[in-house]
């Protein structure tokens, strides 16, 4: 099976990069997070005619947004992070897919360090981590993929020094995302993949962030110890980055045998 996941930026905008990318990509279960689209108007029968028969979306009008497109059956849908309030903006969307629990998440962004957004975003983490403990258990086939919005290593981030103290690569951030980890977590793309200069995000509004290659690995597909045993690859897929009108994230792909 071939697991995807991709901060698209707005589906509405680029509805025609998703269907091209999954023509040549062929992902089974694609997670998409800042759709930026309420689910009266959410796209279904465009993806459906791509190949996804199966589509569970929670989103909103202009911001937010999760959605997991499958060719399989998805059941057991939960739109909700345990705590969150009604109204609570759209981050959080779970399904089972083949046996498999597959987490799409668009954790906060936390705006600056020292602000509100900021603590709200550790704490978004942290809840995240106890609805895992409270929930679900390592030795299960468990798959956690989305926009995390934190670089955990040095090797993630183009320049360590400058990002040191600014949102994504922050110590209270790295912090938050290890504990969120040691819930039994392996992050896949470092188990084939132990090199610094791969990214996932590249700045849009500075044109020569992504041709020079000045990125941050902030899109993770993480997975359960069973589920890490079964992955056989794990990459990011560059190439819809460069196309015209782009979101500022690249696809990340994990394939398993199953």
């Amino acid at each position: 099976m071939r697991i995807a996941t991709w901060n698209i930026n707005g589906i509405k905008s680029r509805l025609g990069h998703v269907i091209e990318w999954c023509r040549t990509a062929r992902p089974d279960v694609l997670c998409l997070q800042e759709t930026k689209c309420p689910d009266t108007v959410f796209p279904h029968a465009k993806l459906r005619a791509a190949g996804f028969e199966h589509i569970a979306a929670h989103g909103e009008k202009s911001y937010n947004g999760v959605a997991i497109l499958s060719k399989f059956p998805a059941d057991e849908i939960e739109r909700q992070l345990p705590g969150d309030a009604d109204d609570t903006a759209t981050r959080f969307l779970a399904a089972t897919i083949r046996g498999l629990l597959v987490i799409n998440v668009y954790v906060p962004h936390g705006t600056a360090i020292g602000t509100d957004k900021f603590q709200f975003k550790l704490d978004w983490i942290a809840r995240l981590r106890r609805y895992l403990d409270k929930h679900h258990d390592p030795a299960g086939k468990v798959i956690l993929c989305g926009d995390l919005n934190v670089a955990p290593h040095e090797m993630d981030v183009w320049n360590p020094r400058l990002w040191q103290n600014r949102p994504h690569f922050s110590k209270p951030e790295r912090e938050a995302i290890h504990t969120l980890r040691k819930w039994g977590f392996v992050d896949v793309f470092r188990q084939f993949n132990g090199e610094p200069g791969e990214y996932s995000w590249w700045d849009n509004f500075r044109e020569s962030s992504f041709t020079k290659n000045r990125g941050l690995r902030i899109d993770h597909i993480w997975t359960s110890p069973p589920m890490a045993e079964l992955c056989t690859d794990c990459w990011i897929d560059c190439v819809p980055r460069g196309w015209e009108k782009p979101s500022d994230h690249a696809p990340v792909v994990a394939e398993f045998m199953v």
